[in-house]
């Protein structure tokens, strides 16, 4: 019987305190939505997609942003990319003396400028290489290795399928996480969870699922159709931190407008502590749609916060949509 998401698991030698995860969020899943993801269940959080190049030349921005780890997350797994076994051997070496936890490894990333240079997707069609990677990732920082793969590169392909099993083989990943659809696929289409059941049959390892999960019915349909060891939320999550507790248990109702409020109101100060106030104003326009959606703010609102360079001012803004405004003066 399979066991229930509120139960932990082990990925290698680091135990997991639930089956509900923050999945690699490209460009977004930075130190503080991390963090919020923690604060409201998810047993384990993995980072944004974070070049091994980057890490391996020392890059400021990389090293600076990407890789900020904040006490309260842990246990945390920093995904990587990259072709190269070196470069990734000592990015990983990087991740591990920052603190990281586990290091997961993209072969899944369908974008074009990732699959160019032979990373993300690309290395289904290579799965000795895949392998070496791997290899390399545990030999440089010494931590459990998880993959995240596409079940093939088109429709019908099974590339994906049979590099899991590989490297779990011959590559000794901890774990694999898997979006049953294809590469050339991205986000559309249905996944196919018989497939993925059909990789837990035969995975000795634990399968953790991905792709398409929007929200907790979703989510534990995909788990219980796959037969998954868990469940990793991506798009779910974006605004909603409160699907980690609806999937644990935690919650059965959808938040209120006063808790969006709040939770809005802690990722902008997160945002300028991580960023600073001008960075931080402009890299929140992404976050904001995704708050003012469940609050039904008018237009006119959502466009004056939108056009806000300056972070008092979107403060204000966002407590007039309730009536904090009077109650922090």
């Amino acid at each position: 019987m399979q066991p229930p998401l509120t139960s932990p698991f082990r990925i290698g030698g680091v135990e997991i305190a639930n089956r509900v995860l923050l999945a690699p969020l490209a460009g977004i899943g930075n130190w503080f939505v991390r963090l919020q993801a923690r604060r409201h269940g998810a047993g384990l959080a993995v980072s944004e997609m974070v070049s091994s190049f980057g890490l391996h030349y020392r890059n400021e921005r990389t090293l600076r942003d990407l890789l900020r780890l904040h006490p309260d997350e842990h246990p945390v797994s920093i995904q990587l990319f990259g072709q190269d076994p070196e470069v990734m051997r000592s990015a990983a070496e990087i991740v591990a003396e920052a603190g990281a936890d586990i290091i997961d490894i993209n072969m899944g990333c369908p974008v074009k400028k990732v699959c160019k240079t032979g990373a993300g997707a690309a290395l289904l069609s290579d799965p000795g290489l895949a392998v070496r990677i791997v290899a390399a990732a545990r030999q440089g920082g010494g931590l459990p290795v998880t993959v995240k793969l596409r079940s093939g590169l088109a429709p019908g392909g099974r590339e994906g399928f049979d590099l899991a099993l590989r490297l779990a083989e011959e590559g000794g990943v901890a774990a694999v996480g898997f979006h049953p659809r294809s590469a050339r696929t991205q986000h559309k289409g249905n996944p196919d969870y018989e497939l993925a059941r059909e990789l837990v049959g035969r995975l000795d390892v634990p399968l953790i699922i991905s792709g398409g999960l929007d929200d907790a019915e979703s989510a534990r349909h995909a788990y219980e159709a796959s037969g998954a060891d868990a469940v990793m939320v991506a798009r779910g999550s974006l605004g909603n931190p409160w699907i980690f507790e609806q999937l644990t248990g935690r919650r059965g109702a959808d938040p209120d407008r006063e808790e969006v409020i709040r939770e809005l109101l802690w990722v902008i100060d997160r945002a300028e502590e991580h960023l600073g106030p001008e960075r931080a104003a402009r890299y929140l326009r992404k976050f904001y749609p995704w708050y003012l959606d469940r609050l039904d703010a008018d237009t006119a609102t959502a466009a004056r916060l939108q056009e806000s360079d300056d972070l008092e001012a979107a403060r204000e803004l966002v407590r007039e949509l309730s009536g904090l405004a009077t109650a922090a003066a």
